[in-house]
């Protein structure tokens, strides 16, 4: 008799997932019946229009917001147990990092608060910086750095009490494409390092194909989940991947998803 290989659990989980902000002028509908399983390891990409509850998805995955109905799960528990047992870390769309702490005293804020010893901090701040390609620059400001170094600091300080799961809500959207290229490639292979599950906030097509394991494209608002595309491109992923027949036909698939989403009724 042969036996089935193991499935595992997935580590994010929402089924019939709604949002309703209340407001003076009436109640918002973020999030319509939302479900998706996003297992270990994946780098998952949600692309669509401006507020289409994008973001408002990943706030409800670390218990920023409260579903209205549905349920979600974040490693096998609620979104608050996740948050309390430090499951994840969190990248914001401006790197946010205090201007009187140098890049070394930003990253090890969180170990402070958590109460790490202090040699613990010196050897994760350190471990997290050579990740993210900044050894050398602990002792400097925020200022001091571009902006595209700036953001690589706030990932490192997301990195920094080694979450398995990170959290980043279009990081990269303010920054030019030279840059945002470069960090592209570099968040590729600190994902293939360290096996991280990503879930990303993008606008760009380019970027949700060139990232992603899996793309999960979303209707204006309120955010219902058009498509879910599981990519077939290989996990070594060079830039010039993108001229190629592959990528430009999943790329028109998130097109056509897109499309297809501001053809639903309200």
């Amino acid at each position: 008799m042969t036996t089935q290989p193991a499935i595992s659990a997935p580590v994010i989980s929402a089924k019939g997932l709604d949002l309703t902000f209340q407001t003076g002028d009436g109640p918002v509908h973020a999030l319509r019946d939302v479900s998706l399983d996003i297992g270990k390891g994946d780098f998952v990409s949600f692309i669509g229009p401006s507020g289409c509850g994008k973001t408002t998805f990943l706030r409800v995955m670390a218990d920023l917001e409260q579903p209205t109905a549905g349920q979600i799960t974040v490693n096998g528990t609620s979104p608050e147990a996740a948050r309390k047992a430090r499951a994840y870390g969190y990248v914001f769309q401006a790197a946010g990092l205090y201007p009187w702490r140098t890049i070394g005293g930003n990253i090890r804020l969180p170990l402070e608060i958590m109460g790490y010893d202090r040699a613990d901090q010196d050897a994760r701040v350190a471990r997290v910086l050579d990740l993210v390609e900044l050894g050398g620059f602990e002792k400097k400001y925020p200022w001091q750095l571009s902006g595209g170094m700036q953001q690589r600091a706030s990932i490192a300080r997301a990195l920094a009490f080694d979450a398995d799961i990170l959290l980043m809500d279009e990081p990269f959207g303010a920054l030019d494409e030279i840059v945002r290229d470069h960090l592209n490639e570099q968040l590729l292979k600190l994902w293939d390092r360290t096996d991280k599950t990503i879930c990303f906030v993008t606008h760009s097509i380019p970027e949700a194909v060139y990232l992603s394991t899996k793309i999960v494209v979303m209707s204006p608002r309120p955010g219902r989940i058009t498509d879910v595309i599981d990519s077939p491109l290989p996990r070594a992923r060079p830039l010039e991947i993108r001229d190629t027949p592959e990528f430009l036909e999943i790329a028109h698939r998130v097109r056509e998803g897109l499309r297809a989403g501001h053809a639903y009724d309200d």
